[in-house]
Formats: C-alpha cells, structure tokens, sequence
C-alpha cells in the first residue's frame, strides 16, 4: 500500500556538510496497516506461537529456568548485533566470577543489558508505565559502562547523529535534528499509551520499534534499546509472561534484510513489508523456545534420574539444582546456593562428573569451575560473535 505521508526532510549543516535529516510521520500508520489474508493469518500464527510459550516453560523443574537462560541469550545477541564479540559462556563465566580470557568490555555490555531487562521488567510489574522516562531509564542502565558511556547516557541526545558511513555526508540514513527529538519521542509515547485504536500488540510492538529505531533519540546504544522496547509492550500487555522470545537471533541471522526493510518503511512506507518479516520472526523464534523447553525437560529428567539412582543421591540433586539455574558454577558458588559445606559441594560436583552430568574446565586445584555441558550446548547454539 502506497503511503504519502511518511515524514519529511529538514536540510541541516552537520560537521559542515549539507544533510537531509528524516523527521518521520507520527503513528499509527496513515492510511492504516491493510490485514490481509496472509498478513492476518501470520498475526494469528505468531500469537499462538507466543501462548505455546508459558505452557512450556512450566514442564521444567522451575519455570524461572527458561528466563534465567533466555534473558541471557538475549542480551548477547542483541549486543553481537551493535559489534560486541563477547559469548553466552564469556557472560556465564564472568557471573561465576571467572573472568580470565574473557573479553571484559564487552562482557561488562552485555551485563548492562541484563541489568536493563531486569529493571525495566521490575518497574512494569509495580505498573510504573512504559514511558519516556522509563526508557531513558533502561538507557542509562544499559550504557553505564564500555562503549557509549560517554554519550550522556539516559538523556536524548542533543546533538545530530547518523548511521553508516564515515562522516554526515555519505551516511545511509540521518535520523531527525536533535530540536525534533522530543516531540518526536512524546508522539510516539502516545502511541504506546493508545488502546483504542484497534491495533494489535504484536503490531503496535512491531511498528514502534521501528518508529523507535527512526527517531535514533541517543548517540549510542538506540539498536539495544529499541530491541529491549519489543520484549517490554509484550510483557506489558501479557501476551509474555516472562521475557524469553529473543528476537535478536531473528534479527541477527537476517541482518541486511532488517535494515532494508526499516529503511524502506521510512522511504515508502511499506510497514506490511516489515510486519510480515517481524510476525514470521515471532512465530519462529516462539516455536523454537518450545521447541528447547522440551529439549532441557528431556536433559534435566534424564539426569535427575541417573542421580537418584546412585548413592548420596540428597546432596547430588541439590548441587544439580542450581547447576540447571547457573550452568557454570563454582565450588564456593554451590556451597553458598545449597547450604552444603565446601568439601561436600566437592564432591558432589566430583561425582555429577563421574556421572558425565558436569565437567570440570579450569584443570586447577583451586577454583575450580563445572560447567553442565549438555544445557550449556543447548543454550549456545547460534550466540557465537558474528
């Protein structure tokens, strides 16, 4: 569908060059997102993908395994995606407090990315709005430290920025002047604060991270925080119980084509283009967090039943307790979790290796690592760096 209206450029002199900065139309869409048949049966395909979710979380032996994993899973992909080269085991072994070979700048990113996720979801469940405020929020939290901690963190910026390219004047896009910034982002809270235009959430999340990703309102750090902003209106609306679709592999996986498709919503205005592209992402990464769910259910009982088939079985399943909710865990980690003294959480974790349920990675005496390799494998697949 043709759309006129999609915004506007304002010729600005940026670092001494002349540029057309994109201010674009605010939201909803004008005319409205078209439902056609196969459009409108993706909506439905990936909100039953979404609804699938919570029931298979609850086949585990705790349900917070699931977003203890995937909050994680998605905080290093969606970094990998702005350049970060740290992995899920970097950031594993850095919460175990075993951090040599780990590249800790980058480790330390995708900490703040947690943290962010945590917090926000933290403020929406004591029904603090998603806003402004809250977003700017989840900013400062998220470029705390590393790279971009110098770009006033938590504050929109209040300079011109752009994307690609070295210098303003063969940048792929330039988003709008630093002055339209606040309107800008004040419309489009509006919009996240409408209910009754009939808008779907899984269309109003999708259409507001683009418009999000348009307004580039900070120097740094918008990619992350406008990817958090998709998880937030999910679990806002309770369409996610918990924050375990990480999209961020979809985006990652089909990179060029994402960045294609945003550019072209702000070219033509072909937001059904983009919403077809983002249900498909929905509905597959879905299918595939259950798809896992089952996977872990099938490890966890299997090796719970080996451990209760052996002796000292009591201490053996209290150690493989929290080794599902922490897959690299120390000695001293587990005896602070379970309670058990020192020399009983070693051997525990002694004989789970026996039982080829944990390995030992660090060859030491002294602080000695297990890492639970059959999850961790599980957990691992498609987070290498790019």
């Amino acid at each position: 569908m043709e759309r006129v209206n999609v915004g506007r450029y304002e010729e600005r002199i940026v670092a001494g060059e002349r540029v057309r900065a994109f201010v674009p139309a605010p939201l909803p869409p004008d005319p409205p997102i078209a439902l056609d048949g196969g459009l409108q049966q993706l909506l439905v395909d990936a909100a039953m993908a979404l609804g699938r979710i919570d029931g298979a979380s609850q086949t585990l032996p705790d349900a917070e395994l699931l977003t203890y994993a995937y909050v994680r899973k998605e905080a290093v992909l969606s970094s990998q995606i702005e350049g970060t080269q740290s992995s899920l085991s970097d950031l594993m072994r850095f919460e175990a407090g075993a951090a040599p070979g780990v590249p800790l700048d980058d480790v330390r990113e995708v900490v703040n990315y947690v943290a962010a996720m945590e917090h926000g979801l933290e403020r929406l469940r004591g029904d603090f709005p998603l806003s402004n405020r809250l977003i700017r929020e989840i900013h400062a939290i998220l470029m705390r430290s590393g790279r971009g901690s110098d770009k006033t963190p938590g504050e929109f910026r209040r300079s011109q920025n752009w994307i690609g390219g070295a210098r303003p004047g063969n940048a792929a896009y330039v988003p709008p002047p630093h002055t339209e910034v606040a309107d800008c982002m004040g419309a489009l809270e509006a919009f996240l604060h409408t209910e009754d235009d009939g808008l779907p959430v899984l269309l109003r999340a999708a259409i507001a991270h683009v418009q999000f990703e348009t307004i580039h309102p900070f120097l740094d750090g918008n990619g992350r925080t406008g990817r958090l902003l998709i998880t937030f209106l999910l679990c806002q609306a309770g369409m996610l119980r918990d924050p375990v679709l990480y999209l961020s592999l979809y985006f990652k996986q089909h990179r060029e084509r994402y960045y294609d498709l945003l550019d072209n919503v702000r070219r033509t205005g072909d937001w059904e283009a983009w919403l077809r592209f983002f249900l498909e992402g929905v509905r597959d990464t879905a299918e595939s967090v259950v798809a896992t769910a089952q996977r872990l259910y099938e490890i966890f009982r299997d090796d719970r039943d080996r451990i209760s088939a052996g002796s000292r079985a009591g201490s053996l399943l209290r150690v493989h307790q929290h080794l599902m909710r922490s897959p690299i865990l120390s000695v001293t980690e587990a005896r602070r979790l379970t309670g058990l003294s020192y020399s009983a959480c070693a051997s525990a974790l002694a004989q789970l290796e026996n039982l080829g349920v944990a390995r030992e990675i660090t060859g030491r005496r002294r602080g000695r690592l297990f890492v639970y390799d059959r999850y961790l494998a599980i957990l691992h697949q498609e987070t290498e760096p790019l």
